[in-house]
């Protein structure tokens, strides 16, 4: 495996953005490098350290997901080569780690589709019995799947801030109901017809995020990464009738593992409160995190 990479360094391209875990490079007008570090973000705050080959399990999951979901609704890949635009002294920083996208207007939500009862969505049902403005049925659990999926955007956040839980009344406002309504429609077509192929694998996608933006001619695109264990939430279906059982969240192939650390975490003999810095990771949490990346990854495409 190469050296893990906590930042790139491409000096031959401009850099756009620097995100919670990718490095955006122009590429002309019209194209963006987007580089997948081995950065990981909890809580929205990125740790200090890398989790090794992390970019590239997220580079090959994003693209089977990308592939497998293509007839639903366009997403922006080129097809082009990502090492063909870098210097030859930058290619292996891009190498396995990297996408050529279009350049499209994002549009400033984030599109959550929940199949079950988990994180956010679960502490805001034992204070409502709702989750962002959608009613539920009594009596669910923590882990309980919904009686069908349902949309809960949210609105992006700086690096550093927190996504923000949003009805679908405010995203109307925020982007027009009509682009809303079909940003809606096929996010939950997304989620279920991944959440089909994921479970004949023996996974459980619990929740998960997509991104979209509009093309030149406006056409809406699915963008930036999709279905990966950094904007979902798997269990494998082993042990989750248990976890469902006992009213405790589920094993997981995401970033749950280093979520739970650090609820437990302390700096200077107090909670960490979930501004950064983030305390540092001890290195069996960055050893089991990549591993239940890399088991995933293997899983879904194997």
């Amino acid at each position: 495996m190469t050296a893990a990479l906590l930042n790139s360094s491409i000096t031959s391209l401009p850099l756009l953005a620097r995100g919670k875990v990718r490095d955006n490079y122009a590429v002309g007008d019209v194209r963006i490098l987007m580089v997948a570090s081995d950065r990981l973000s909890a809580f929205d705050v990125v740790m200090g350290e890398p989790i090794p080959g992390k970019g590239e399990l997220l580079t090959r999951m994003a693209l089977f997901w990308f592939e497998q979901l293509a007839q639903i609704v366009p997403n922006h890949l080129t097809g082009d080569d990502p090492e063909s635009v870098v210097r030859a002294d930058e290619r292996d920083q891009v190498r396995g780690r990297a996408m050529l996208v279009k350049r499209l207007k994002p549009l400033p939500i984030e599109a959550v589709v929940r199949g079950y009862l988990a994180g956010s969505g679960w502490i805001e049902y034992q204070h409502s019995q709702s989750v962002c403005g959608v009613a539920l049925p009594p009596g669910l659990k923590n882990a309980s799947r919904l009686p069908a999926p349902i949309f809960t955007p949210a609105t992006k956040a700086e690096i550093g801030d927190h996504d923000e839980n949003i009805s679908f009344a405010r995203m109307s406002e925020i982007v027009g109901a009509e682009l809303a309504a079909k940003v809606r429609d096929i996010s939950i077509r997304l989620y279920q017809s991944a959440a089909e192929i994921a479970l004949r694998k023996g996974i459980i996608i619990a929740d998960t995020k997509f991104e979209f933006g509009l093309d030149a001619d406006g056409t809406l695109t699915l963008m930036d990464e999709v279905l990966t264990p950094d904007s979902s939430r798997f269990w494998p279906v082993e042990g989750y009738e248990t976890a469902l059982r006992e009213g405790r969240n589920p094993p997981s192939y995401d970033k749950q593992f280093v979520r739970d650390w650090l609820e437990q975490a302390r700096v200077e003999g107090q909670p960490w409160d979930k501004t950064p810095p983030a305390p540092p990771l001890p290195a069996d949490v960055v050893a089991k995190t990549a591993a239940k990346y890399r088991e995933a990854l293997e899983r879904l495409i194997t």
